[in-house]
């Protein structure tokens, strides 16, 4: 835990859903949340990461405590495959059931590993399937399934994760950059459709975030070295920048920001 974060009154006892939490940017987002004082409800397929983040946000209670005075509420890790589309409507019929509403909504789970960064030649009609159903289709229905209760509430807040990949182009992922765009665009749109209802939507864009995957699988020098010539902050950047901005753009301190993307890249490429 960072010794002093901000701190957002506002998110205090929120019920909060981010998918994907059980590593990477998605558990760096379900602990900064947590540090609020939220609900955190997290979706994966990885019950021991999914556990071994919840364990660890557990062992934080009493500094966060002392910190800011706030008792955390150790996540609730909820099994789902978000590429199934009937486990995923099962899941938020679940949640609504037990927690009434969803007050922010962070679409994060995506999948950019060896089965979607194909080039054009190489993709599959079953490659193409899948990579649209682990990086678009969630987002799109999960936050269906969620917005009526939203929408009876009085307001909330969905937050998109997009990529970078398709400012800079990134070559070799045409079906993955696809996906990323598209959020942006579904981003936009949905802004438009429900702000009527106080529920904002934003995406952000992360650029090369050295997740613990990413420095397994990605950050060979040579490709670090590459970031390097073209990011102007001349260091890697971690989930917790990623997952800062997520947490401001759920809370009240940005009720007037919709339909906006922000990219966290450390200056890789120009604003959208």
């Amino acid at each position: 835990m960072t010794q002093s974060y901000a701190i957002y009154p506002s998110l205090r006892d929120k019920v909060v859903v981010v998918t994907g939490g059980a590593e990477g940017i998605g558990a760096a987002t379900v602990e900064r949340f947590a540090l609020q004082g939220c609900r955190v409800l997290l979706l994966d397929i990885a019950a021991q990461s999914a556990q071994a983040t919840i364990n660890h946000i557990t062992s934080l209670s009493d500094s966060v405590k002392s910190y800011s005075g706030i008792s955390i509420i150790p996540p609730v890790f909820y099994h789902c495959d978000v590429a199934d589309l009937a486990q995923l409507r099962a899941t938020a019929d679940r949640i609504l059931e037990e927690h009434g509403v969803v007050h922010v909504l962070v679409n994060n789970a995506a999948v950019a590993g060896s089965k979607c960064r194909q080039e054009t030649d190489k993709v599959t009609a079953e490659s193409w399937e899948f990579s649209i159903n682990v990086n678009l289709r969630h987002v799109f229905f999960l936050s269906q399934a969620l917005l009526p209760a939203m929408k009876k509430s009085g307001g909330g807040s969905i937050v998109n994760l997009g990529s970078v990949s398709w400012r800079i182009p990134a070559a070799g992922q045409p079906v993955y950059a696809a996906c990323k765009a598209a959020i942006m665009g579904l981003t936009r749109v949905q802004s438009k459709e429900f702000g009527v209802y106080n529920i904002r939507i934003n995406s952000v864009m992360p650029g090369a975030i050295a997740t613990q995957r990413q420095r397994d699988e990605v950050l060979t020098p040579e490709y670090r070295a590459e970031v390097m010539r073209v990011q102007s902050l001349q260091r890697d950047l971690v989930p917790e920048e990623v997952a800062k901005v997520i947490v401001f753009l759920g809370s009240d301190e940005a009720s007037g920001v919709t339909g906006s993307t922000y990219v966290i890249d450390g200056g890789w490429c120009s604003d959208p």
